[in-house]
């Protein structure tokens, strides 16, 4: 199943279906039109049919029925109630044709989501709606974007391969197990902000030694993604590099002495850490 000339809908309409929605029309790889969203906002859904053309849909069930490809991109805590709305409604019975399902939640698992889609269902059935589990990250919307994703069983050969070529729309993609996809949204999918933090902190710098806030951000914005540049570039470490430009006695030993001696290596480790473990609890249905 080839993503072009197919329907493509979203069930919910945040921050993140918007960045992927974005990339797919911005690529190509989708018609505008025959992409459909859906979302407990109206408002929402308005907006996002205004600015990108996209196709309303009448409610989540429309979007099971019509679309070839179907997005899960509701928050966690949601997941469940939304697919037992459409469990209840019958929504994955009798569905001419296949269907795709491609899950954007976070620390969702495979298994929770096959509980509703496959309820009471035979081997054929669930070989026509194979799942793709995915943590995409919002740098998506400018093509930037990086996607681990993990498939079921159920999911054959053309399907993986037509989840990979929408994803790689929005930037790389990488193909891993499931039990490694709580680490990838705790590094990946929350990964950019923890780059804007460390750019806020050096605008800030910046500000208290005398740069105006224009200056302080060109300045910090073009340090940090020419230092990323030249990690894909050199193909090295980021020690290597760091001990490269790190001359003794100079300004950037000086810098990084405080940063080891407030130990923030630790403290992101930390902090990375606590991310996997909030996907992991919102695996679990009783959290809220």
């Amino acid at each position: 199943m080839s993503a072009q000339n197919r329907k493509i809908g979203f069930i919910g309409a945040g921050n993140m279906a918007e960045a992927m929605l974005g990339a797919l029309i911005n690529t190509g790889q989708a018609a505008a039109r025959d992409i459909y969203i859906s979302d407990i906002s109206s408002q929402r859904v308005s907006a996002l049919a205004e600015t990108y053309g996209v196709t309303p849909a009448a409610g989540n069930t429309q979007i099971v029925a019509e679309c070839d490809i179907v997005i899960l991109a509701v928050k966690p805590q949601v997941m469940n109630e939304m697919l037992g709305d459409l469990d209840n409604a019958g929504a994955f019975e009798s569905l001419s044709g296949k269907r795709l399902f491609i899950s954007i939640a976070a620390g969702i698992p495979i298994s929770g989501i096959e509980g509703f889609i496959y309820a009471g269902r035979g081997d054929d059935d669930k070989n026509r709606m194979p799942i793709v589990r995915v943590m995409p990250n919002t740098p998506a919307l400018i093509g930037a974007g990086m996607s681990g994703m993990c498939a079921n069983a159920f999911a054959g050969p053309s399907d993986i391969e037509t989840a990979k070529n929408l994803l790689s729309a929005m930037g790389r993609v990488i193909e891993l197990e499931e039990d490694k996809m709580n680490a990838v949204t705790a590094i990946s999918g929350s990964g950019p902000a923890y780059g804007f933090y460390v750019l806020e902190a050096m605008i800030e710098a910046g500000r208290n030694l005398g740069l105006e806030r224009s200056e302080a951000s060109v300045l910090a914005q073009t340090a940090l993604s020419g230092a990323l540049a030249l990690v894909d570039h050199q193909k090295e470490t980021p020690e290597t590099l760091r001990a490269r430009v790190t001359s003794p006695g100079g300004t950037t030993e000086a810098a990084t002495r405080v940063l080891e001696e407030k130990d923030v290596k630790g403290a992101f480790v930390d902090a990375i850490a606590a991310a996997a473990e909030r996907a992991r609890q919102l695996s679990k249905p009783s959290d809220d």
